[in-house]
């Protein structure tokens, strides 16, 4: 009974990334590493008609489920925007401007330390991100240590960080249109709205305008994960025959997003070859601004932002906080694990142009800013 509590709520997701983040490593650099490479090459295809879906299994987990994930956070931002933690001003305003400086301070010392290389500077968003998944399981470790109102600020502002993350992938990742592909998207959209304003309460109507706007996304050159964050925006939250649609989706997919879709994303993505890695280049470059970024630049973006904000009487603490728990969950934001591993797949492709020394950055640095929060916490 002990140890399936122990895999209950955000304690249990984060278990869950670290052994498949070890199985990952522990394959990649062992006699099977030719198993986990042909595994994550396995090719898949869907063919309906004239349309051709072929891809690898890395990209149909990196695209496809991740697109999953990402219909869930927008379900959850939407929630949490009209009746949640970020339904007010008084409720936004420390979580949003923490949330801009965890995103804005890390990305400026990066682009410091690589701005005379261009090929680099397409990675200065990796560490902007914050893995809620990680963050909250260090939280639910710490059990009452952690007032309750510290907790809805992390994931208040994670929320917020996810939403930026969103903006970017939009604004920066975007490869070349395709008109055709986006006019299809466009009918897609069109048809949700409809859906929501005549109140349709049938999922599968839902779901089904979902996998016409994935795909025709996927096909448009525009990353298909955002097509999982429109859906959301259109399923509607107030009941319908006495049911929210929106409340009934977030429940159904939460432990198949929390127990399959990210520990299996952490497997695919986590697989660093670290034989043939040279540890210098862990302070260089690309590498160096990521673990910097995270592990210094998350925590003085976000302290120091919330800070000069209540400074200026722009927001409020959290009630019934120090400043040194508060401080400690600043260093925990610098977890960016999954979300930084997606976007540095984003920005360097799955061929590492830093052989690996890019994502064993992202590794080192969340790890540092989960112990050193955990300590912090802990300690407080």
């Amino acid at each position: 009974m002990r140890v399936l509590n122990i895999f209950k709520g955000e304690t249990g997701v984060g278990i869950l990334l670290i052994l498949s983040t070890f199985l990952a490593l522990f394959l990649a650099n062992s006699p099977f590493s030719n198993f986990y490479t042909s595994f994550l090459d396995t090719p898949i295809t869907i063919q309906f008609s004239q349309l051709v879906l072929a891809k690898p299994l890395i990209l149909w987990v990196n695209d496809g489920l991740m697109a999953i994930f990402f219909f869930l956070v927008g379900l959850e931002v939407k929630r949490e925007l009209l009746e949640g933690s970020l339904s007010s001003l008084s409720k936004v305003s420390l979580p949003a401007i923490a949330a801009l400086g965890g995103m804005a301070t890390p990305a400026l010392i990066y682009m410091l330390l690589n701005f005379n290389d261009p090929i680099a500077m397409r990675g200065w968003a990796i560490p902007t991100a914050t893995d809620i998944a990680f963050a909250l399981g260090i939280l639910a470790l710490l059990g009452n240590r952690i007032p309750q109102s510290l907790k809805v600020f992390l994931m208040a502002l994670a929320i917020i960080d996810d939403l930026g993350a969103i903006i970017i992938i939009a604004l920066f990742y975007t490869k070349q249109l395709s008109i055709t592909s986006l006019f299809v998207a466009s009918g897609a959209i069109v048809g949700l709205f409809l859906l929501n304003y005549f109140k349709v309460a049938r999922k599968s109507f839902y779901i089904l305008f979902g996998i016409v706007l994935w795909t025709s996304v996927l096909k448009s050159g525009v990353h298909a994960t955002l097509a999982g964050v429109v859906l959301a925006m259109f399923i509607p939250l107030k009941p319908i025959h006495g049911k929210s649609l929106l409340k009934e989706f977030e429940h159904e997919l939460h432990g198949f997003v929390s127990y399959f879709v990210l520990p299996l994303f952490a497997f695919v993505n986590a697989g660093i070859d670290l034989r043939g890695l040279e540890m210098q280049k862990l302070f260089t470059g690309a590498p160096l601004g990521i673990i910097l970024g995270l592990f210094a630049g998350k925590q003085l973006g976000v302290f120091g932002f919330s800070l000069l904000a209540t400074k200026c009487k722009l927001a409020k603490m959290p009630e019934n906080v120090s400043l040194r728990k508060f401080y400690g969950v600043s260093v925990l934001t610098g977890i960016g694990f999954t979300m930084s591993l997606f976007i540095d797949s984003l920005a360097f492709g799955d061929a590492s142009l830093f052989k690996f020394a890019d994502k064993l950055a992202i590794l080192l640095g969340s790890l540092l800013s989960g112990i050193a929060g955990y300590v912090i916490l802990r300690k407080s």
